[in-house]
This record gives structure tokens, sequence and C-alpha cells, in this order.
């Protein structure tokens, strides 16, 4: 009998999966960064994602606070994506009794602060208890027709564009599994990630195809060229490779590529547009929309095909 772990969160997802009955009204379903469904008053998007203590988190690295700021901020990113707006969060926790409630409190305080840079509600949720803590989040948001961006909507000539750091998460984690000392800056951008809203609002009327790095560089672009049925070529020396990242890789003897092409939890954005339009938002061109259906990385050394592969909950990447 086959596991979870043998064919990945990503297969799995695949195997559940069925078409939406309501055609007419799921603008698009599973397979992008949220939902987006058609209402009376216009588009709706919808997303959800689950942060669980040991894997999202850990309370000896992480305060109260910045887990419920981490929380709502990775939703965000995911309407972000979308381009639309967030507008009201459900939250349901699973937390032990013996918890301290004063942590509840700062948890929410977290959500809270991140709530007011977006002018987000939360409007209900639900409480149970469980062995560790598990915060799972919806948010619901709108998006006009004109800033709906899909992953599934790159074209020929597209530049790959980004906007944000990459690399931070994994290296973050990195200097607190190893306890290295010195990598302030790496490991506050690890514990209290933002998402990219107003840049994202910003860029979404102009550029094609958009998706937040949650999973890593490579695994993303894949993501926009499997949707989009084309492929892409990355330019290693324009990837934005900040120097304390690369100090990190130095002192333990790791390429600091591998953080940003298969780490994740950057919450940075990555879309496709023509040339003009990468700088027009403030972008840095990182790549290529090609023909072939590969995933390419060149570099000052040559050229090779790159995994796409990214952080699985059900594998060790």
């Amino acid at each position: 009998m086959r596991q979870i772990k043998d064919i990945g969160e990503f297969r799995l997802i695949e195997r559940i999966t069925r078409p939406p009955r309501g055609t007419d009204t799921v603008v698009v379903g599973i397979g992008d960064d949220a939902a987006v469904l058609k209402t009376t008053d216009g588009l709706q998007v919808a997303t959800t994602d689950c942060l669980v203590e040991g894997d999202h988190f850990r309370r000896d690295w992480f305060t109260p606070f910045q887990i419920g700021r981490k929380a709502i901020e990775s939703n965000v990113s995911d309407i972000a994506a979308m381009g639309g707006i967030p507008r009201y969060v459900l939250a349901s926790l699973a937390l032990p009794s013996t918890l301290d409630v004063a942590f509840v409190e700062q948890l929410y305080e977290g959500m809270w602060k991140s709530c007011d840079t977006y002018s987000l509600d939360i409007v209900g949720g639900n409480m149970t208890h469980a062995e560790i803590i598990m915060i799972s989040l919806t948010v619901l948001g709108t998006v006009e027709d004109q800033c709906l961006c899909l992953r599934s909507n790159a074209q020929s000539g597209d530049v790959i564009g980004v906007i944000g750091s990459l690399g931070y998460g994994r290296a973050g984690l990195s200097v607190l599994q190893e306890k290295l000392k010195g990598y302030d800056t790496v490991v506050k951008r690890y514990l209290e990630p933002q998402a990219y809203l107003a840049e994202a609002r910003k860029c979404a009327p102009v550029v094609h195809a958009m998706i937040d790095v949650s999973d890593g560089l490579a695994s993303e672009v894949g993501h926009i060229c499997r949707a989009s049925g084309c492929g892409a070529r990355l330019f290693q020396e324009s990837i934005p490779l900040d120097k304390e990242i690369l100090s990190v890789g130095e002192a333990l003897d790791e390429d600091p590529y591998e953080y940003i092409l298969y780490g994740g939890e950057d919450f940075s954005l990555v879309f496709t547009a023509p040339e003009h339009v990468v700088h027009q938002c403030g972008g840095v061109i990182i790549g290529e929309i090609i023909k072939e259906k590969k995933l390419l990385l060149s570099s000052k050394n040559g050229e090779r095909v790159l995994q796409e592969r990214g952080y699985d909950h059900f594998q060790v990447t």
C-alpha cells in the first residue's frame, strides 16, 4: 500500500481533486494561490492555510506574537498573488489545554497587528483541543476583473520578474537549526515574514501570471509553467542574493542558491510580463518564458535542468 510520503503533497492533491459542479460560479478552483468565485457583487477570492507547531514554527524560536503575524501574512500573500484585496479572516485554532492563556492573547495580538496593516477583520472561527498548536486561517477577499492574476496566463515573449527578497526563509531556518550567531537580519526575516500586498496591487493590472514564493522559486516557476503549458529559463546571476544569505551558505558549506530555489517561505512575488512592465512594477528580471517545456537554470558555468521541487509537507527535500 502506498503511503502519502511516497507520492508527496502535490500528487496527493491531484488524486483527490474533482472538477467543481458550479462551473458558472467557480472561476478558479483548486490549483492556484486562491479560489476565485463569481458573485452578484463581483469576484471573490478565498484561501486557507494551516500552521502546525514543529513544522511551521517552534515555540523556542518564535514568540506567540510572531506566530500570529506569520499566520496572517502567509494567507494575505496568497490573496496578493491573485491580485486581490483581503477583507475577512476566519480563524480555527487547535490548542493544548495546558497552554497559558497569555500565549493565546499574544498570538491574537500578532494576528490583529497584521490585520490592522491590511484593514482586515477577524469575523469568526473555532477552537478545539490538540496535543500541539495548529492554526488554520481562511481569508476572504475581492478582486477586480482587470486585476485577476492566474498562474495559467504566462505568454510567449514574457520575461520573469521578482518583487521582494529570496532565500531568507530557508537561510533563517538553517541559522536557527545550526545555532549560528551574528545573522540577526536573516533570522528576523524568517521569524517575521511580510506579504507584498501593496506591490501586488500595483502590478496586478499589467502583469500576466503571478505567484508568491512559499515553497521555493523553482517550485513556483514550475507551477506557472505547468499551468501555462510552457517552460522557463532562470538567469542565476540575475537572481537577487543578499550578502548575509551568502555568508550563511559559506558558514555552513551550503549553496545559497539552494535556499532560494528550494527553500520557500519568502512570500515574495514572481510574475511574468513584458520586459518594460517589470521595470514599471519595480521588479527585477530573473528569467524568461520559453516554448520548450523545461525549467532551466542558466549561469556563467553553463545551463542545467532544474528539479521542479520545493518544500513538501510529506517529503524531505
